[in-house]
């Protein structure tokens, strides 16, 4: 059984012993999507450091129809938070390309989580901050992030449980249900998560945790996503080089 009050102790523990060690007097810095994986991440920092020391980042890409939610977020908490239209700063990159060079439309999808990494680091930098990464466990078996994106940041509370478990802890620190239970989409390409991925978070989450997938179909592709894209959780490779 997981024991959601349990675990967001020690999450909100492990924020503190993080700043601790890695800058005492930082903030923290999360990008708000409205989304139950920015929200939880927020409120955990909130308790953790105090509402005075989390800074939010909205990020939309020209007019976000799904806005009010990450609004209702930082309205909730109490928060500082800042609003980055990016819409320019893609426009900027995608029309200074060469001609000739035909951009794909998985480029064109990962380009903004891409550029709102770089705001959330120019906003932390400027902020005497700690950038966060909302990332969650489900998400990451299967590499549904972009790399250098969303994938990245200074501290990833969520990593290690998954989407199941994460909303049992949204419920418990008493977030809006609208924020918990928000359809996730990337808010980019039109489609949900479960669309792209081609099945659901709980079938995902089962199969995370007790290894069961009835679904032969599905199974194999949760594995082959897990293997294609397990380079997204490692390091990037080098040249090893031992000086004599």
């Amino acid at each position: 059984m997981f024991d959601a009050k349990k675990i967001k102790d020690e999450v909100v523990a492990w924020i503190r012993e993080f700043f601790e060690k890695n800058g005492p007097t930082c903030n923290a810095i999360v990008g708000i999507s409205g989304g139950k994986d920015s929200s939880i991440v927020a409120a955990l920092c909130v308790e953790a450091l105090g509402k005075d020391r989390v800074i939010g980042v909205l990020m939309p890409c020209g007019v976000q129809s799904d806005i009010h939610y990450a609004e209702m977020l930082v309205n909730h908490l109490g928060i500082k938070n800042y609003v980055v239209n990016i819409e320019a700063a893609v426009n900027g990159v995608i029309n200074s390309m060469p001609e000739g060079l035909d951009l794909t439309s998985q480029t064109l999808i990962n380009l903004p989580p891409r550029i709102r990494m770089s705001t959330l680091y120019a906003v932390s930098q400027s902020c005497n901050g700690r950038v966060a990464n909302t990332c969650n466990l489900s998400e990451d078996w299967v590499g549904y992030s972009t790399r250098y994106g969303d994938s990245v940041g200074d501290f990833s509370p969520l990593s290690q449980l998954t989407v199941t478990e994460i909303k049992e802890i949204g419920r418990l620190i008493g977030l809006p249900a609208e924020l918990i239970d928000k359809v996730p989409s990337d808010g980019l390409c039109g489609k949900t998560d479960e669309d792209n991925l081609g099945f659901t978070y709980a079938a995902l989450d089962r199969y995370i945790r007790e290894g069961i997938c009835e679904d032969e179909e599905v199974k194999k592709r949760i594995d082959t996503l897990h293997e294609r894209n397990l380079f997204k959780l490692q390091l990037m490779p080098s040249f090893h080089y031992e000086a004599k």
